[in-house]
């Protein structure tokens, strides 16, 4: 007797009954925001909605809230949602907004998972610099059994790398849908996406985010992965940002940062580029560290020196190779200035940690 597939509630749904409420008048000067924020160890993403009788014209002017948090024993189990950016409502749209938060204790202090509030420090510390920031962030989506989506149930397919990389045809990816609906998302909300394509993985996927400044890219990237599970949630499918979502020699998911300065944007700036890379490969453990949500287990499951990744262990640069831990562009070795990409960040990142490290080591010398 065959197992039934387990199937989300939500791809079962009709959306055209929900066109019905969407359409509906509501009074003027009525906007729902929806409030998000980090919560949890694997940093989940949280939001809740609240009703405002004005049209915000200013973050300054949203209420600070409270949420429930799982941190500690539940005896001080709520946190202060601090409003710090606003984003426009791919979902309802109109005046309706998204608001990004960081989370704050009850004695005025930033909570433990707030890594906005610090990475803002650092930024500010090396503002001189102008850095530049661009993040590069792979997934796959899951059928809601937890299977890849698309894959057969008793197998694999047949070919992954640069048979399926930015590939086209029913064959080589799944998802599509998803993405198109994603990027529109993005793209009304005023994130700074850049661009997307198919990973070298059966339904595995890329968005690029930036170039932005320091913190604005970390929000960008936050929000961006907000509306991507909200967005999978509508057509029934997992999104999972698991940096080896399958075992065995397939294609990993990391979360390429691309990093420049005042100083390597400048002409002659790959003397500056070359600087930094010998910063960076002194404080090889510290960046492993914080380049993923437990302190470098995620990415020993998927740094193992194969399927265009480096090996955790070691440290590596080298122009256009996607096998080193930093890679210089092509590009900006023959124009001799630019950028470089750090290929180290797992795919769940924290990006205001990953941000707050590469400045410390690169403009501080920490």
């Amino acid at each position: 007797m065959s197992k039934t597939l387990e199937i989300s509630p939500n791809a079962l749904i009709s959306k055209k009954v929900l066109d019905r409420y969407l359409a509906l008048e509501l009074p003027a000067n009525k906007v729902m925001a929806t409030y998000i924020w980090l919560d949890g160890p694997a940093l989940n993403i949280r939001s809740k909605d609240r009703a405002l009788d004005f049209v915000p014209k200013s973050v300054n002017e949203l209420p600070i809230w409270t949420a429930g948090h799982g941190e500690g024993d539940g005896t001080t189990s709520e946190w202060y949602l601090h409003p710090v950016k606003i984003y426009r409502d791919p979902f309802r749209q109109g005046n309706h907004i998204l608001v990004l938060c960081e989370t704050y204790s009850g004695d005025g202090k930033p909570s433990v998972k707030n890594r906005r509030n610090k990475c803002a420090e650092i930024a500010a510390k090396c503002a001189a610099e102008e850095p530049w920031f661009g993040i590069e962030q792979e997934y796959a989506f899951l059928d809601f059994d937890g299977h890849p989506l698309g894959w057969s149930k008793n197998g694999c397919p047949d070919r992954q790398g640069v048979e399926n990389y930015c590939g086209v045809g029913a064959k080589k990816v799944y998802g599509r849908d998803v993405v198109e609906a994603h990027t529109r998302a993005c793209l009304y909300a005023g994130i700074k996406l850049a661009g997307t394509n198919a990973g070298g993985m059966p339904a595995q996927w890329e968005y690029q985010i930036g170039p932005c400044p320091d913190v604005t890219v970390a929000d960008d990237l936050w929000v961006a992965r907000f509306l991507l599970y909200r967005i999978a949630e509508d057509f029934g499918i997992v999104v999972t940002f698991d940096p080896n979502p399958m075992e065995g020699e397939w294609f990993s998911s990391g979360a390429h940062c691309n990093v420049s300065t005042k100083s390597t944007r400048a002409k002659g700036g790959i003397t500056a580029i070359h600087t930094a890379i010998d910063k960076l490969s002194k404080r090889h453990d510290k960046h492993i560290k914080a380049y993923d949500p437990k302190g470098g287990k995620d990415n020993e499951r998927r740094l193992v020196a194969g399927c265009a990744t480096s090996s955790i262990h070691d440290f590596s640069a080298g122009v256009s190779n996607r096998s080193a831990s930093i890679r210089i562009p092509k590009t900006v070795a023959d124009n001799g200035c630019g950028y470089f990409e750090d290929r180290r960040p797992s795919s769940n990142c924290d990006p205001y940690a990953v941000v707050s490290v590469i400045l410390s080591t690169i403009c501080l010398n920490e």
